[in-house]
């Protein structure tokens, strides 16, 4: 897809971070957005942000979570545009670091419905009826490359939910191809650098039900910001990525077909097959439990 004109995209998670840039850089490609995000207020600014210079934008509050409200999500897009053509599965959120037995079930539940469960209710409730359109389209998983390519041992809840977004978008892409669709798959790492996104604060829109059943760890919870200042008060001078520019490198990947949409994707290979070699004689790939 080389031309974004007057195709509609539809964006999860964009109120805010990634999800946000994402919709700007869509919009400015001349694409027809629709937003969708579960925070109503954040969502009803960037819609009104972003078509303040013009463009068709809609906002859609949506809990990708459940079944039901990403069905209606289809519904309200199809009915109003009759086509999606470009799906970005993006939401996703985010619990505390600790060590496995220190999660608790709702930690699960809440990551793995919205990260995991939200891609798969996605896929469901559009791609038949793009298939049905006839008209060629794009699926974008947004994934982590803490997950997919080189886990952290403390990120476990979120690490497992986005290594399942990885393989679930393999299968998915293979089975387009497979069965001679207009349709193809990719993966979107969020890459370049530290990402200031909302991924950090995630905690204020947990469902109530799905509270944690104990405090969490000390330390666990940071903002982008208390992690920055804490890593330049030990010597560590982190790159930050731009999310527009991020942005843009996503579109760009988009043009060329890429599978995998990553910055600096060159280093995965060294990265993946080192974790291969390990796996292979029966070692664990993550050392000194940090990383891999």
């Amino acid at each position: 897809m080389q031309d974004f004109t007057n195709k509609i995209v539809v964006v999860t998670g964009a109120a805010s971070g990634i999800g946000k840039a994402l919709a700007k850089a869509f919009l400015a490609a001349g694409a027809k957005l629709v937003l969708s995000d579960v925070e109503k207020n954040a969502l009803d600014k960037t819609a009104t942000e972003l078509s303040a210079n013009g463009g068709v934008v809609r906002a859609i509050v949506t809990d990708v979570s459940k079944t039901e409200s990403v069905t209606a999500l289809a519904d309200a897009v199809f009915a109003e545009f009759g086509a999606c053509h470009i799906l970005c599965n993006n939401a996703g959120v985010s619990v505390s670091n600790c060590n496995v037995w220190d999660t608790t079930p709702n930690d699960w539940a809440w990551v793995l419905g919205v990260n995991l469960r939200g891609v798969a209710h996605g896929i469901q409730a559009f791609v038949p009826r793009m298939i049905e359109s006839g008209e060629p389209g794009l699926i974008m998983n947004t994934s982590s490359g803490d997950g997919g390519i080189s886990p952290l041992a403390g990120q476990s809840v979120y690490a497992s939910s986005k290594a399942g977004v990885s393989i679930m978008t393999e299968c998915l892409n293979a089975q387009l191809v497979g069965q001679e669709t207009k349709l193809r798959a990719c993966i979107f790492y969020p890459s370049g650098g530290i990402l200031p996104t909302g991924i950090w604060t995630t905690r204020r829109n947990r469902p109530a039900e799905l509270a944690r059943e104990k405090p969490a760890p000390a330390g666990g919870e940071m903002t982008f910001d208390e992690f920055m200042t804490g890593m330049k008060e030990i010597g560590v001078d982190l790159p930050v990525q731009d999310l527009d520019e991020l942005a843009t490198f996503a579109l760009d990947g988009i043009r060329k077909e890429d599978f995998v949409i990553m910055i600096g994707r060159e280093t995965m290979e060294a990265t993946l097959v080192a974790r291969a070699q390990k796996l292979a004689r029966g070692e664990c790939p993550i050392e000194d439990g940090l990383h891999g």
